[in-house]
């Protein structure tokens, strides 16, 4: 039996969620989830919830700690608080966008209903948000929804609009149409489409290209250009965007 927290700290159980029941949610695959969270009272109520589901979980309750844990294991998702000690949920999610070698759901806890904290936790790369208090049940949810999302992303194939890649062959196509790209341009090109629809970082960028290697300041520029080369000038519109100082991403036409 899960216990309550105090009444100041109690989520909110009783929502629309409820509407999916148990039976639904005991299909899903139990997922690997690692939670960073400070306040050990409401660690110990995701935890008990979340092992009571069947799901495998971890918990860090300080923000390096959280990062050395996400990068040594492989997690289905991470749940991240905003406010940490050492090192907060942003700059977490900023390395680990960073140093990770795939890309990881990451599902952001605020205490604070701020649109200023949500675009700072969304441009370094978080997948979504959940406002305190909330439901263990909306939580879940997300979980598996953020995780059936990855694995779309992460399968064989992986298409977006008109664009396919194919990982076992390296092989892209646009409208059906091949597509050759150098080495560098499909690392970037498999990079962009993974994170779709977040957006990607230069730094988050030149770190998964060249590691702490030292580079020429326009190399990633002309490899974009190559890039764009390729998916975006013999099509009536582009796909790979640029946010200005931020980054890129990968756009689909409505």
């Amino acid at each position: 039996m899960i216990k309550p927290l105090p009444a100041a700290q109690t989520f909110k159980r009783q929502t629309s969620m409820q509407q999916i029941s148990e039976q639904q949610l005991s299909k899903q695959a139990a997922l690997h989830i690692l939670l960073v969270e400070d306040e050990l009272s409401i660690a110990k109520n995701i935890a008990e919830y979340m092992e009571h589901k069947g799901y495998i979980f971890d918990f860090a309750n300080k923000g390096k700690q959280g990062l050395e844990l996400a990068l040594q294991h492989h997690y289905d998702v991470v749940i991240l608080d905003l406010n940490l000690p050492t090192m907060d949920g942003i700059d977490v999610c900023r390395q680990l966008r960073e140093k990770a070698d795939r890309h990881i759901p990451i599902l952001m806890l605020t205490a604070r209903d701020s649109i200023d904290d949500k675009v700072s936790g969304f441009l370094v790369g978080t997948d979504d948000y959940l406002t305190k208090p909330f439901s263990l049940q909306e939580l879940e949810v997300r979980c598996l929804a953020l995780s059936r999302r990855h694995r779309l992303h992460t399968k064989d194939a992986l298409t977006l609009g008109p664009l396919r890649i194919d990982r076992k062959r390296k092989y892209v196509t646009r409208n059906e149409e091949k597509i050759e790209l150098n080495a560098m341009g499909y690392k970037i090109l498999v990079v962009l489409a993974e994170a779709y629809p977040q957006i990607v970082s230069r730094s988050e960028l030149s770190q998964k290209l060249w590691g702490d290697e030292p580079t020429e300041s326009d190399a990633l520029r002309s490899h974009i250009y190559q890039l764009r080369a390729a998916i975006d000038k013999p099509y009536q519109y582009p796909m790979i965007k640029t946010v200005f100082g931020v980054g890129f991403t990968i756009e689909l036409q409505e």
